[in-house]
């Protein structure tokens, strides 16, 4: 039998301090509780010291990346100009910026992670859903990292010292770059392995040395070009008219769909936040800045091989390549590590090892989920998703953006407009409260998640020869939405949600209901 009743105040329950962060007393969620771990458990917030500048940091070292710079550079390769690509990018991640610090705020006032956050919405058990999601596509993106970044590690050093490219071949691949793979592999488990302090610490550092390595390949294709102007001068192939929009349109939702993993698993971070001021401060100066600069360099750099080279060398690693100064291909070396691990350890491990432990708690935590995300992000051969511009920002990226805009507009929904930033705590680890809904299941996020995906995804095509996809889209008639798939799908499931919530949701965010 279920009754519903108004939580009762308590003498035992969560305390708030004046900075409006909740802290709930030791021992209020039971060891054996089956939704619950240590890594999974709200952070106390004696240790909630991230500070304004560890989150810009955090974002100064994962935006200043391989991948990051695949993004603008592949825009020009796609027949933008610089302009055109640099705008594409800074203002995708002026939109992202918003979702992020939305999702963020449940980290510094709860604690909690993303996985824990989905709870209030989705159901305890429900949660898995967008958790096993966000977890496919961060152990993809892993993947992605740890290739480009074993793949930089093979062709510098291939050019250090030589014959590596010679090498016997296993799986149509020379085993030495195979050798290079694993080696990146398990040294960035291996930092992961010591902890989130660990992370942090790491990235202060790494973020300012990566800006040097991106300025120092700025000046010598400057240098290779014989001045500024031919980087500038390069025109665009789309023009300002009918053929740019078509390639403006999903490219923008492809840059947005780049940090939409974020998007979601913020709280992961934010959780460890000093105050609410700290990751707004810290995420606004670290994102939009350090994505539109980064992009400048890429642009240019790529505007000056073509000057250069009469073709636009997309990859930084093979430009890098492209220099027979010994200091100079060991400094690049060292800059792909340090980019790599910087955003792979923070972007790509964190989130999914959390995620598995939601789903486990008792036999899985952050370590362990760690490993399983590396062990996936080997499976899922990365090297086929980076094949191509086209495949890498519109097919893959498209994809991912649509869906998990889709699982934000939930969050948000809920979050902000039915709960209005209020959660019981303690509930998100107990069946039989709030967030039971149907056996652990919300079934409003449920048909939200599948109307808004459906949306967001279902008209998905390729060229022809580009992709995966029919060229009509899945769906033909929801063609015309593919587009612009990460908007589409956070603002159907965020609507859908509401209208089979409200008016009820906001009267029941209040009560507690027993079993």
């Amino acid at each position: 039998m279920t009754a519903t009743v108004p939580l009762p105040p308590s003498a035992d329950g969560p305390t708030t301090d004046p900075g409006g962060r909740v802290e709930l007393p030791p021992g209020t969620v039971p060891e054996d509780s089956r939704f619950a771990n240590a890594d999974l458990l709200p952070v106390p917030v004696a240790r909630r010291n991230w500070t304004t500048y560890n989150f810009a940091a955090l974002w100064v070292g994962m935006a200043h990346n391989i991948p990051s710079w695949l993004l603008a550079s592949g825009l020009v390769t796609l027949g933008m100009d610089w302009k055109q690509a640099v705008l594409t990018i800074a203002l995708a991640n002026v939109i992202v910026l918003l979702p992020m610090l939305l999702t963020g705020h449940a980290g510094p006032k709860y604690g909690i992670p993303f996985p824990v956050l989905a709870r209030a919405s989705f159901g305890l058990r429900g949660a898995n859903l967008p958790a096993l999601i966000r977890a496919a596509v961060a152990c993809a993106w892993f993947g992605i990292q740890t290739w480009i970044g074993g793949q930089g590690i093979f062709v510098l050093l291939g050019k250090v010292f030589g014959g590596w490219t010679e090498a016997a071949r296993i799986g149509g691949q020379p085993w030495t770059l195979w050798l290079c793979f694993l080696l990146f592999w398990a040294l960035e488990l291996a930092i992961i392995h010591r902890g989130m302090d660990t992370l942090r610490r790491f990235e202060n550092w790494a973020a300012p040395f990566v800006i040097v390595g991106a300025l120092v390949l700025l000046v010598w294709i400057t240098v290779k070009a014989g001045g500024v102007g031919p980087l500038l001068d390069q025109p665009s192939a789309l023009g300002w008219g009918a053929e740019f929009w078509p390639v403006f349109f999903p490219s923008l939702m492809g840059m947005i769909a780049f940090w939409a993993t974020l998007s979601l698993n913020i709280p992961d971070f934010t959780r460890f936040g000093a105050g609410q001021r700290a990751q707004i401060r810290g995420q606004a100066l670290g994102l939009p800045t350090t994505m539109t600069l980064f992009a400048l360099l890429s642009v240019f750099v790529t505007s000056g091989s073509q000057a250069v080279y009469g073709v636009a060398v997309w990859d930084p690693v093979e430009l890098a390549a492209k220099t027979d100064n010994v200091f100079g291909l060991v400094f690049a070396l060292v800059t792909v590590l340090v980019a790599t691990v910087s955003v792979n350890i923070a972007a790509n491990v964190v989130s999914p090892a959390y995620d598995l432990a939601n789903l486990a708690p008792k036999l899985i935590n952050f370590r362990t989920g760690a490993l399983i995300t590396g062990v996936i992000g080997v499976l899922i051969m990365p090297w086929k998703l980076t094949a191509t511009p086209e495949l890498y920002i519109f097919t893959w990226l498209g994809l991912v953006g649509g869906l998990l805009g889709t699982v934000a507009g939930i969050l948000i929904a809920d979050y902000w407009i039915v709960r209005r930033t209020v959660l019981d705590l303690a509930a998100l680890y107990r069946p039989g409260g709030p967030y039971w809904y149907t056996r652990g299941w919300n079934p409003r996020a449920v048909v939200a998640f599948a109307v808004g995906g459906v949306l967001a995804v279902g008209g998905s095509h390729s060229a022809p020869g580009k992709g995966p996809f029919p060229e009509d889209g899945l769906i033909p008639l929801l063609r015309p939405l593919a587009d612009y798939g990460w908007a589409v799908g956070l603002a159907a499931s965020l609507a859908v949600y509401l209208v089979l919530t409200l008016p009820s949701g906001r009267r029941s965010a209040k009560m507690v209901t027993y079993e």
